[in-house]
């Protein structure tokens, strides 16, 4: 991945700058995860790309590479807390956390996606902007990492899910393992495949 062009020119001006990005938007279990990344100087990380593009043993190659030569806050917001905020707020909540967990306060934010932030920092979101900015993909892959990391410590508290296997996700197995247990304290419950399931096909 080469730098991209709004990347290399806050390179160039010298401005201190945190790639953002944030895992586990969509499963029907399990907490968000948003990591804020400032990469050292002239630091060269072979192969970073979206998360979602890597394999499991790259991902977890990067993320040793990325934790060593950066900066690195994360924004972690419960299940509980995505039910009483909605999915939206939840990711700017987010968003701040992994900001303010930053050792560094950086000069500017590039942020994955689209929307309006106020971090009290000058800030560009940039669509798709994991597979675009190398400071976005590293904190993709940080987030992803330690959100599995999470869901699989969650497979061992309750074992009947299988959460080392979807992570939380809406797979079949997921859904058949809710439809034969019911949900568990992890469980989103403001989703709408969650409310069907308690409350049944009118919810």
């Amino acid at each position: 991945m080469r730098y991209h062009p709004l990347e290399a020119q806050l390179k160039r001006d010298g401005i201190f700058f945190a790639g953002i990005d944030e895992a586990g938007r969509g499963p029907w279990a399990g907490p968000l995860v948003s990591a804020a990344v400032i990469m050292k100087p002239n630091v060269r990380i072979p192969g970073l790309n979206d998360s979602k593009q890597l394999t499991a043993k790259m991902r977890e190659m990067l993320f040793g590479m990325v934790m060593k030569n950066s900066h690195v806050g994360l924004g972690i917001v419960t299940s509980k807390e995505i039910d009483r905020f909605g999915l939206a707020v939840a990711i700017k909540v987010s968003f701040s956390r992994a900001v303010e967990d930053l050792e560094i306060r950086p000069e500017f934010l590039l942020i994955d996606g689209i929307g309006k932030y106020d971090f009290g920092i000058p800030y560009k979101t940039v669509k798709f902007g994991d597979s675009k900015v190398k400071s976005i993909a590293a904190a993709s892959i940080i987030a992803k990492v330690v959100r599995d990391t999470i869901m699989e410590s969650y497979c061992k508290q309750y074992p009947k899910y299988g959460f080392s296997l979807h992570k939380g996700y809406g797979t079949r197995h997921h859904h058949e393992k809710l439809l034969q247990y019911g949900t568990c304290a992890i469980h989103r419950k403001s989703f709408a495949p969650i409310k069907k399931i308690i409350y049944g096909e009118n919810c």
